[in-house]
């Protein structure tokens, strides 16, 4: 018998990692048309909203209006979700900590990307400020609402002696912040996820290093945001219609909107290893190799790709032998320019008999109630996990 997947659609709500695009196009409008996807659909979905930027915006709202503006729309875009019955969750880019406004909605940042370069007082410091703020906004909407999973900026979650015991202390539950076999060294964030000891199902972490597994339940379970390699010939074809679908978005809003809308990027996001003539040579070979390995991100898949990914998650469900399987995806709104693939996918997954789309909070309430099997590891032992009910 096939195990029950019970898949959460989590998307990381946010403008560009440098602070450039318009909030409205970036963030409010795709929100509203992702919310339109999954109710038509019967679900609904989980949105990890970025609170650093939404706090620095209020911050500066008093000397300029237009700040005020963009910030009130977000509290009434995000009120609105929590009112229709969809998951809002915490995400901080920590880089927002000590930003300079430029006008016209131009920021320089000028804070650590990551978080674990802050102190312990700083973590604590940034990340109660954002559940208050978001417990605030949105008890106004469902008194009962509070914060219980929580994705870092970047992925930027481990080793950290001070992040997860914080997260526990203000009541989170659940974390999505490994992505296992990653590895980042950019200008900005260095990461190393490649030695991860769990790839797919939930697991203890131990709390000062979530890529290890604890020998004993913790106050907050990981569950990884999914991963898979798709083969170069659809890797290619993906790529060639994002391609396509960057040039057709360029050309329907000449007229109606600047490309600053959208903001962009530079190398923000460039590894050290593929800077240069070599190195984007070298990142090109490894893109269309079999060892590539993808961040399971809705935002940068076409149908066939998801297609395959819903065929890899199928594949290891099946071989973990348990009867039900949390698994979380990734979405970027920020980066859809074409929403028909997203909206095949949501109608397919959801009139599968094997799949249940859930939100991050009832997740998170699954695990609590022992829903799931939930990894430790075994006394003494270096790398042989067990499944284990979730001891609460």
């Amino acid at each position: 018998m096939d195990p029950l997947l019970c898949i959460a659609l989590a998307d990381d709500w946010e403008v560009r990692g440098n602070g450039s695009g318009h909030p409205r196009v970036l963030q409010f409008e795709p929100m509203r048309r992702l919310m339109e996807i999954y109710e038509n659909n019967g679900i609904r979905g989980s949105f990890n909203v970025e609170l650093m930027q939404q706090l620095t915006y209020r911050r500066y709202q008093d000397d300029y209006p237009e700040l005020r503006q963009i910030a009130d729309e977000w509290d009434a875009t995000v009120s609105e979700a929590c009112r229709r019955g969809h998951d809002i969750e915490p995400h901080l880019h920590t880089q927002w900590s000590q930003a300079i406004y430029c006008g016209g909605l131009q920021w320089k940042l000028t804070g650590r990307w990551s978080v674990l370069d802050y102190s312990e007082d700083d973590i604590r410091s940034m990340i109660g400020a954002a559940i208050h703020y978001l417990q605030g906004l949105l008890r106004q909407v469902d008194p009962g609402y509070r914060c219980v999973s929580y994705r870092a900026g970047a992925w930027c979650a481990a080793p950290s002696k001070f992040l997860f015991p914080i997260l526990a202390e203000f009541g989170f539950e659940l974390d999505q912040s490994m992505v296992s076999g990653i590895r980042l060294d950019t200008p900005h964030v260095q990461i190393d996820y490649t030695k991860c000891e769990e790839d797919f199902l939930p697991y203890y972490p131990v709390m000062t290093d979530a890529r290890r597994i604890s020998s004993a339940p913790e106050p907050i379970i990981c569950i990884p945001t999914h991963t898979f390699r798709l083969n170069p010939a659809a890797m290619l074809s993906r790529d060639l219609k994002a391609a396509w679908r960057i040039v057709q978005g360029r050309l329907a809003r000449k007229g109606r909107q600047s490309s600053g809308d959208r903001g962009g990027t530079t190398t923000e996001w460039t590894n050290r290893s593929h800077a240069g003539l070599k190195g984007r040579l070298r990142k090109m070979a490894l893109r269309y190799s079999r060892s590539n390995l993808q961040i399971s991100d809705l935002s940068r898949f076409d149908f066939d790709s998801m297609k395959a990914m819903l065929a890899d998650i199928r594949r290891r469900a099946k071989e973990t032998g348990l009867a039900t399987v949390p698994v979380i995806l990734e979405n970027h709104s920020k980066d859809i320019l074409d929403f028909s693939d997203i909206e095949r996918f949501v109608s397919l997954i959801t009139k599968a008999a094997d799949i249940r789309v859930l939100t991050l909070s009832e997740i998170a309430r699954g695990l609590k109630n022992g829903e799931y099997a939930v990894l430790t590891r075994k006394r003494g032992s270096a790398h042989d996990p067990v499944h284990g009910a979730v001891a609460q």
